[in-house]
């Protein structure tokens, strides 16, 4: 019935000890054992921010079943949890954002907020999406780890720990991803550095990118005519007649 509370009590045998369990229709309260503090008691708890009720849920049970010693209280936004006037601190704050990306202003700004207002709490996002671009976004937002969903339960709860020991988590993916991302850039260098000199390098990549001379000059801190002097070095190596045909091999060659 609407707004009736049922109590089962459950006596231990051979004891007077007894477990009460409580079912109310007000579900802004927790279950909790009898004889076991409230969420609101707590002193050492994750927060658990996630506008989808049941993604929420899920995730909590399946991060204390994974560790029991873990407390977490789950709300759906930052501030309903506000509204709870908890005393205490969490010891971090775990913001699930789905399908959006953190490059997405409003998000964004979400993070930074959360970790404006838990300065000693670490804020560790977690999102679908596993893009390198979004790590570092978040990153460069406070968050102290990015856990996308991809990965499995034990390594979200070994992130959350690790977030809470003063650490930042960065899942394998995306290290992979940034490996992937400098490997060309990397052999890019040693086929002009196979080449040129240090210097030649930095002209030769000027050249490419359309620089003039005194632009060249004044990045470098050095004179138009020893600019003028690595550029004719750099035709007589490529066997070119202009700094348009230079450009055009160095492309060809750094792909």
């Amino acid at each position: 019935m609407i707004g009736q509370s049922f109590k089962n009590e459950i006596f231990a045998q051979g004891s007077d000890a007894r477990i009460i369990s409580v079912r109310t229709s007000d579900a802004s309260k927790p279950f909790v054992a009898a004889g076991a503090p409230s969420a609101d008691e707590w002193e050492d708890y994750i927060l658990l921010i996630d506008s989808r009720a049941l993604d929420r849920e899920c995730l909590s049970k399946s991060l204390t079943e994974c560790d029991s010693a873990l407390h977490i209280v789950t709300v759906g936004s930052l501030d309903e949890w506000h509204m709870r006037n908890m005393e205490v601190l969490p010891s971090a704050v775990l913001f699930m954002i789905g399908g959006r990306k953190v490059s997405d202003a409003d998000v964004s700004a979400k993070i930074c907020a959360l970790v404006e207002r838990f300065q000693t709490s670490p804020v560790i996002v977690g999102a679908d999406d596993d893009e390198l671009a979004q790590l570092l976004h978040a990153l460069e937002c406070g968050a102290r780890g990015y856990i996308p969903t991809s990965v499995g339960i034990k390594v979200a709860a070994e992130a959350v720990a690790l977030a809470r020991a003063g650490g930042v988590f960065v899942p394998a993916s995306s290290l992979l991803a940034a490996k992937e991302a400098i490997a060309p850039m990397t052999s890019r260098n040693h086929c002009l550095d196979s080449l040129f000199t240090r210097r030649e390098v930095v002209v030769a990549e000027a050249l490419r990118r359309g620089k003039a001379n005194k632009i060249i000059a004044y990045e470098m801190d050095l004179c138009e005519s020893t600019v003028k002097v690595h550029i004719r070095n750099i035709m007589k190596k490529l066997n070119a007649t202009n700094r348009t045909e230079v450009a055009y091999k160095i492309r060809e060659l750094v792909g």
